[in-house]
């Protein structure tokens, strides 16, 4: 046996502690007068708004964005089957990305009770440059694992060397064994990440982030 393919799957998953929390927060306002309800959202906004930008002054949040005020009316039907006079709902979604889930639980605590306030989703995540260090390392890993098992089959057929010829997503590589390019290969890892992402019910103690990461590959094994 002179040589022969190998076709091997690496993996690699780390798990982290997320570091930044974004919580999206609606005010909504309604009653039979757009321009009573569109003062009424605007006013009970300002101090959500002004609850953010302290916490944005002391650190505890890193950015924040406030939507354009969305008007809407709807005309309800009475128990008798018969439209009734139209209602307006006024709405300002808001989001704000905290450092800490204890700075975030707190702020919740304080202005969920308020009128008009609805809180919605949160998605714990990590910094940009926390994300793409840990994405290559993890993407390397994978690489190394594949070599690994490669070097393993070989040896078990008892050849010596393996010579990489294609590393890929999964399921970019052909079924049919390419021909190998002395010198060549492609590097594509296909890094996933997870993060904590709910609706109806939030959950202020996050677990960790998973950040996995499978190619294919192939390799000749002399």
């Amino acid at each position: 046996m002179s040589e022969v393919t190998v076709t091997v799957r690496g993996e690699h998953e780390i798990r982290v502690a997320p570091e930044r929390a974004t919580i999206r927060v609606s005010v909504r306002a309604e009653g039979p007068e757009r321009a009573s309800v569109v003062e009424h959202a605007m006013r009970l906004t300002e101090p959500v708004r002004d609850s953010i930008t302290a916490r944005k002054e002391s650190g505890a949040v890193v950015d924040w964005t406030s939507t354009r005020l969305s008007v809407r009316a709807e005309r309800p039907w009475n128990n008798e089957g018969k439209r009734l006079a139209p209602v307006h709902y006024a709405s300002i979604d808001l989001t704000a990305t905290f450092t800490e889930a204890s700075e975030l639980s707190l702020w919740v605590s304080d202005v969920s009770p308020w009128d008009g306030v609805e809180v919605g989703w949160v998605n714990w995540h990590l910094t940009p440059e926390t994300n793409a260090r840990l994405e290559s390392e993890v993407a390397s890993e994978a690489v190394g694992v594949a070599v690994a098992r490669a070097r393993a089959y070989a040896t078990a057929l008892g050849l010596h060397d393996v010579e990489p010829v294609e590393i890929a997503d999964v399921g970019l590589i052909t079924p049919t064994a390419a021909h190998p390019t002395a010198g060549m290969a492609k590097l594509r890892g296909m890094v996933q990440e997870s993060g904590d992402m709910t609706g109806a019910s939030m959950a202020y103690e996050p677990d960790e982030i998973v950040i996995t990461a499978t190619v294919e590959a192939r390799f000749i094994a002399r």
